[in-house]
C-alpha cells in the first residue's frame, strides 16, 4: 500500500466545496481544510504508485475550484 499527502490550493472561498467533493473519492483516507499557503490537505492511499497517480490526475485534480496540487509521497524510514 502506498500513501501520499496532497496539498491543494483552491479558488478563494472554495475550500469547503473542494474538501467535501474530495472526501467522497475512493482512496481518500482523510481531508482537512487548513490555513497557510494551502487550503486543503488530503491523505490518500492506493495499492500501487500508478493507481495513486491515476486517482490524483483523473479524480482529485478534476474537482472544480482547485487551482494547484502538490503531491508528497509517504516514505517509511
Amino acid at each position: 500500500m502506498v500513501q501520499a499527502y496532497i496539498l491543494i490550493q483552491t479558488e478563494v472561498g472554495r475550500a469547503r466545496d473542494v474538501a467535501g467533493a474530495i472526501g467522497e473519492t475512493p482512496g481518500v483516507v482523510r481531508v482537512d481544510a487548513v490555513t497557510g499557503p494551502y487550503d486543503v490537505v488530503v491523505l490518500t492511499e492506493a495499492h500501487t504508485v500508478d493507481e495513486l497517480g491515476k486517482m490524483i490526475v483523473s479524480k482529485i485534480q478534476m474537482v472544480p475550484g482547485i487551482t494547484r496540487t502538490l503531491t508528497c509521497s509517504v516514505v517509511r524510514l
